[in-house]
């Protein structure tokens, strides 16, 4: 019989796979609104274009991570064995669902075991920050890691998520120490995410001081977890505070801004990212890697081979990208000339001293 956060896990999948779940902000994606210059002349062929980086130490054939989205039942099981085989096939990398389930179930360990089937990719574990207050461990985190091959570990951040999820975890106090002290007791990297509702520039101020080895950025403009938990919520008033945070949070472009702006970590752009274009974009702002989760899981639903063809598609996109500003490789891309909105410039927002 499941327990009730197998059940939670089996609704979060069902929702995000057939569920009106994504909030675009506008008439376009949250990445399209950057201008990158088009050169007429790029002064190369598209066949010379170098997408390829590191992250975590190993090589990725093109700057993209599968996202964080799933875990703990057999169907997610069977979905993350897709993700990671695809991953493996394309040489990106993988961020696993949140473990937690892993936790509570050891059983439900095995629904995030994907290194078999990608022994070369970077593979980042996942768990809730949140966690570290109800009485989590760095020897908890170290074993969650271990027991599936991780690179790394990253912590999610879903407070506006938590708040509106009837089993929500909410003891969001003293959250920074905890980081810090668990990041320090551990001897892997480790990296910090939103999953949806990005990052004030308070909050980078504060993530700049943990030994971070990448923040994820994770903004506003894609899958909306406060939406998702809206859909699952039985009472109406519910509902309607789900329904009115559903898109809560910092845009996308101005969490990733913000986090480049603090600190030295590595930038992983995300939130609402849907193409290699998206992708060529985040990167000439700056990003060192991007992610991108619901289109790669709902093809996951599908088939390895439509994830496969999801990849080829972003990379070529990319490249694509890459050829029109004449950039032979990532660093060259970095140097693009580029247009954001002023209103989604950090310095549109009035700032305030961090309390």
């Amino acid at each position: 019989m499941e327990g009730p956060i197998s059940i939670r896990k089996r609704e979060h999948l069902r929702l995000a796979l057939e569920g009106d779940v994504e909030r675009p902000l506008a008439d376009k994606g949250p990445f399209e609104v950057v201008e990158l210059a088009h050169r007429a002349l790029p002064e190369l062929d598209r066949d010379e274009v170098d997408p390829s980086t590191e992250f975590l130490g190993r090589r990725l054939a093109f700057p993209l991570l599968i996202g964080s989205m799933t875990g703990g039942t057999a169907e997610a099981g069977a979905i993350n064995r897709r993700l990671a085989a695809a991953a493996q096939h394309c040489g990106v990398g993988m961020c696993l669902g949140s473990q937690r389930a892993a936790l509570e179930d050891p059983k439900l360990s095995a629904t995030f075991a994907v290194r078999d089937v990608a022994p070369d990719i970077p593979l980042v574990a996942n768990l809730g920050a949140v966690q570290l207050r109800e009485g989590v461990g760095a020897d908890q985190v170290r074993e969650l890691a271990a027991a599936v091959g991780a690179d790394a570990v990253v912590f999610h951040h879903n407070a506006a998520q938590e708040a509106v999820q009837a089993e929500g975890d909410t003891r969001f106090g003293g959250l920074t120490a905890a980081l810090a002290g668990t990041i320090e007791a551990l001897d892997l990297p480790c990296g910090v995410k939103e999953v949806g509702c990005g990052f004030s520039e308070a909050d980078a101020r504060r993530l700049a001081e943990l030994p971070l080895a990448f923040i994820e950025s994770a903004g506003r403009g894609g899958t909306s977890w406060p939406a998702i938990e809206g859909l699952r919520a039985r009472g109406v008033h519910d509902r309607e505070l789900a329904a009115a945070l559903a898109e809560w949070g910092t845009h996308s472009l101005t969490s990733l801004l913000v986090c480049l702006r603090h600190g030295d970590a590595p930038v992983v752009a995300s939130g609402g990212l849907r193409g290699g274009l998206d992708a060529a974009r985040a990167l000439a702002l700056g990003a060192a890697a991007t992610a991108m989760a619901l289109p790669l899981v709902r093809a996951a639903a599908r088939s390895t081979a439509a994830v496969i063809e999801e990849l080829a598609a972003f990379r070529k996109a990319l490249v694509t990208g890459m050829f029109l500003t004449g950039s032979r490789d990532l660093a060259a891309l970095r140097r693009v000339p580029h247009r954001v909105p002023p209103e989604l410039l950090p310095e549109a927002w009035q700032d305030t001293a961090d309390s």
